[in-house]
């Protein structure tokens, strides 16, 4: 699943010219389920037919605060995550944000190209500064700027996005549009999104109406990465389901039945109703079953790749290493011609 512990694969990506994905994950700890349906397996897939850049965004991760050890600790972790999950280091790069310093200044030039008007009308930030939107952070506010100098440093043709973010590439495009107006160049790249509509959406094991979270307080709520057999199995049993026996179906106004067959199909790659199908007469306690094979089978190999890799902290930061090497060769391209249009006069110390 993973490279030689000793010795990371160079990264033999495309030429510049063609199609780049750029996309990133916060090590805040905890990669469940849904960031693996939702984001991960589908980077996998997308290796083959991009030239793909993903970001361990330790930047995006201290908008809220975070405890320096784990966030060192879970920086690793998500690294681990990716690899054991398929990312190939032959033909991808993984590299931490915060090690390219040009995630930062291209993020201030690019916030003196944005009216406060465009960011006002974000609605992660409402949502997240909820009632005490006057002590919230400026860096929770600012960070769709953050995120657009991250997709325009490496001019990426395409961003893999969930619904929760479209909002956000439409303003990058905004940014970008505004940078090329402003200086009369073609520069920046109009990032176009890549929607995964299957199992995009995972709610959690408790609520089918909340999303899967990293952040919700009970544990029993999601399916870790590093989760072993046994919590994977104690986890489904205690997974909330409804009252209707015996006709497990897709129904939205069954939220939690819904949820769960959702689950199965996805790791099982198949169809809704082929999975309808497979549970039909099922009562919840037998199809819990079925769904809990299923999980440990696909997640056992990842968690052990994950558990191995974790062991050898030296080699995950090789692979850091190699990865910002190869992004930052990019990324440096980039801002000297930002500089250069800015007017930024060239002066070495």
């Amino acid at each position: 699943m993973y490279q030689s512990m000793n010795t990371p694969a160079t990264c033999h990506l495309p030429p510049a010219t063609a199609k780049r994905i750029l996309s990133g994950v916060q090590p805040t700890g905890n990669l469940h389920l849904g960031n693996y349906l939702g984001a991960i397996r589908n980077w996998v897939s997308l290796q083959d037919g991009y030239e793909c850049l993903y970001m361990v965004a330790d930047l995006h991760a201290i908008t809220v605060p975070q405890n320096p050890d784990d966030l060192r600790r879970a920086t690793r972790e998500v690294t681990a995550a990716l690899i054991a999950c398929g990312i190939d280091l032959k033909k991808s790069a993984i590299f931490k944000q915060s090690a390219i310093a040009a995630h930062s200044e291209l993020a201030w030039i690019l916030s003196c190209e944005t009216p406060l008007g465009w960011l006002n009308r974000m609605t992660q930030f409402k949502e997240k500064a909820g009632k005490h939107r006057e002590e919230a952070l400026l860096g929770l506010y600012s960070y769709p700027v953050l995120m657009a100098a991250d997709i325009l440093l490496y001019k990426a043709t395409h961003v893999p996005v969930g619904e929760d973010q479209k909002q956000h590439l439409e303003l990058c495009r905004d940014i970008a549009g505004a940078f090329n107006r402003h200086y009369k160049t073609e520069f920046f790249t109009l990032p176009e999104p890549v929607i995964m509509k299957q199992a995009s959406r995972i709610m959690s094991l408790r609520d089918g109406t909340k999303k899967m979270s990293k952040s919700d307080e009970s544990d029993y709520s999601r399916l870790n990465l590093t989760d072993d057999a046994d919590t994977i199995a104690l986890k489904i049993k205690k997974a909330k389901s409804d009252m209707i026996e015996g006709d497990i179906r897709f129904d939205e106004s069954r939220p939690e039945a819904y949820n769960l067959l959702t689950i199965y199909a996805a790791l099982k790659n198949i169809t809704r109703e082929q999975a309808e199908s497979e549970v039909a007469g099922k009562n919840f306690s037998a199809f819990k079953q079925m769904l809990t094979e299923v999980a440990v089978a696909h997640f056992s190999p990842i968690t052990k790749t994950m558990r191995e890799l974790l062991a050898s902290p030296d080699y995950i930061d090789k692979v850091l290493a190699d990865g910002v090497s190869r992004a930052g060769a990019i990324a440096a391209e980039t801002m000297n011609e930002v500089k250069d249009l800015v007017g930024f006069l060239n002066i070495q110390g």
